[in-house]
């Protein structure tokens, strides 16, 4: 276990210790009023500072963490944090941080400081800047990969953070990685995206390589993301990610936040136009002073040699065939939370965590599992972790262990791992608790019996922004006000049919308005008819065409859209988890300064 008193005595690296001493001081000054808020607000959300809506100085501070890869040391810091200057538990987000909520702006530094002790950082997790750069958490151990592409994100990093092209663009900008087709990595929702493909070359050879995705974006208009060009050289492709950034810099509109992302310069200039800008800037790239190409050094180091195939890529981790009819808790955990790679032989374990919420207690259990066992811990962007190297006669042990820390449920990716994000819990933004909601679809689908079906991904958001991913997953819902006798009541568009995967994406169509406190009956009618009728394998997709798409399936759901009298079910208005009346509250939008 880590000394903490030890560590932070420990001399920071002089540039990061420079760097949150200036936090620590503009903090202060920001207190007592001496800094402009629109000033200060840039300045913090840089740092990876977010306000939250309980206003004051109740911060979230979210940590990057690049494509998900964490050690022991830092996950038992995650606890210390959580103890003494969160709440009691963290947050793990979609794109791999980890939040910790109600942190006080006059001892953020202090947290700051306890994070660069373990290598960590929140610098640039928030504002206009390169955000964290996520990608496959199975890279290096997933059964179909053309390469690992662990390295490659490492680097991606280390040429963004801090760097002066990223500080002040005119929105946030996000890159994902794949290591294959199947695209864990989510490469198709990004502002670029990267997945691993390859090419045959005339002398019968097979070149591994890239293929690079452009201006894709969720948020309330979700854009998917279009391919750049078919190959992408592996010594082309840093230049390549740095001259769509400059790009999108040169030609974003800073004028208006909410068309500022990337996906609005193919409306503005179309897509040719802006294939034809990049290209001419990454060939002008050559002339730069700190030209980022050739195969970086962290590649090098590492290697990205493949753990898989190459061929045939499935889904892995929940497959829609999954059947846990008289197994044992072992036996289920085993078939549906283990991940076996076909080329190097690697065993890999979910480990699941509700809501994506982590106690102090789970996260100091996960350091001392890394540590006994050997193996290499990973975030998911469904806000659970995978176990990565282990061998099989780890996994009976490694069970155990997961089940001494509420850890080990069957089936980390099936209908029970509902996504969602803070919601109205802390977020200026959210109009619903949407955190309040994944506890009770849980609740309904172990009830009805459904909590293991495969197949079925649920997201929610707690308003359009999509925070949740609710635009890709094949049941989503957003947050929205409704209003019934004449009173305001937590509402839910639900959405269906949402995918990623193969190098191809399908947002979510609207199927049915719903009261909060309907959306988990709606969810066991969909789930509950999709395990009855789908065919042998049949993903939820193709079930959700042959009977008819997302609005056929939301007429067998019209009977929920009804708000009784509020004096006769007062649950109706109040939210989940409030004491209260509903009442939608949206404050300032730190999401578009």
């Amino acid at each position: 276990m880590i000394d903490i008193d030890a560590l932070s005595t420990l001399p920071l690296d002089p540039v990061v210790a420079e760097e949150i001493d200036r936090f620590a001081e503009n903090a202060q000054r920001y207190i007592a009023g001496e800094i402009d808020d629109d000033a200060f607000r840039v300045f913090r959300l840089n740092q990876g500072i977010y306000g939250q809506r309980q206003g004051g100085i109740n911060q979230m501070v979210r940590v990057k963490i690049p494509y998900g890869k964490v050690e022991p040391d830092q996950l038992e810091m995650f606890a210390h944090i959580a103890e003494t200057h969160s709440r009691g538990w963290g947050h793990l987000t979609t794109r791999q941080n980890i939040q910790f909520h109600f942190i006080q702006l006059d001892r953020a530094a202090e947290v700051l400081r306890l994070l660069a002790a373990v290598g960590l950082t929140s610098r640039e997790a928030c504002g206009d800047t390169v955000r964290n750069v996520s990608g496959c958490h199975l890279a290096g151990a997933c059964p179909f990969e053309v390469l690992d592409v662990s390295a490659w994100a490492e680097a991606t990093k280390d040429l963004f953070l801090r760097n002066s092209l990223t500080q002040r663009l005119p929105r946030k900008f996000k890159i994902n990685f794949s290591g294959c087709a199947t695209d864990c990595g989510q490469a198709m929702f990004n502002d670029v995206g990267v997945v691993a493909v390859s090419r045959p070359l005339p002398d019968g050879t097979i070149e591994p390589g890239f293929r690079v995705f452009i201006a894709g974006g969720l948020g309330a208009t979700p854009h998917p993301a279009l391919a750049l060009e078919d190959f992408t050289s592996r010594d082309d492709l840093l230049p390549t990610i740095e001259a769509c950034l400059r790009v999108w810099a040169n030609h974003g509109n800073r004028d208006n936040k909410l068309r500022a992302r990337m996906k609005w310069l193919v409306d503005t200039m179309g897509i040719d136009e802006l294939r034809t800008r990049i290209f001419r800037e990454r060939l002008l790239l050559l002339g730069s002073a700190t030209w980022p190409g050739g195969i970086p050094a962290r590649v090098v180091e590492w290697g990205d040699d493949p753990a898989g195939s190459g061929a045939d890529p499935t889904p892995v981790g929940g497959s829609p065939a999954v059947a846990f009819t008289g197994l044992s808790p072992f036996a289920a955990w085993e078939l549906a939370n283990v991940v076996r790679g076909r080329a190097n032989g690697t065993v890999s374990a979910y480990a699941h965590c509700r809501l994506g919420d982590l106690t102090p207690d789970q996260l100091r259990g996960l350091a001392d599992i890394q540590r006994d066992l050997g193996v290499e811990v990973r975030i998911t962007n469904r806000q659970n972790f995978v176990l990565r190297g282990l061998t099989d006669d780890q996994l009976t042990g490694l069970h155990e262990r997961l089940v001494a820390i509420d850890m080990a449920t069957p089936g980390a990716e099936l209908s029970r791992d509902v996504v969602a994000c803070p919601g109205a819990d802390t977020c200026n933004l959210a109009v619903t608790q949407s955190r309040g909601l994944a506890a009770d679809i849980d609740r309904a689908l172990d009830e009805a019996g459904l909590a293991e079906v495969g197949g079925v991904r649920i997201n929610i958001s707690g308003c359009t922004n999509s925070c949740g991913q609710h635009h890709i997953a094949d049941i989503g819902f957003f947050g929205l006000e409704r209003r019934a006798h004449g009173q305001s009541a937590p509402g839910y568009q639900m959405l269906l049919g949402g995918h990623v995967g193969e190098m191809q994406i399908e947002f979510g169509h609207k199927a049915a308005k719903l009261p909060a406190r309907t959306a988990s009956e709606a969810v066991v009618r969909v789930v509950g008819a999709y395990a009855a009728e789908r065919k042998a394998g049949e993903a939820f997709a193709a079930w959700l065409a042959r009977t008819g798409g997302a609005e056929k399936v939301g007429t067998t759901l019209a009977d929920l859209d009804a708000f009784p009298d509020p004096t006769e079910h007062p649950e109706f208005y109040i939210d989940f988890g409030e004491t209260g009346p509903y009442v939608k509250e949206v404050g300032d939008s730190e999401c578009a300064t």
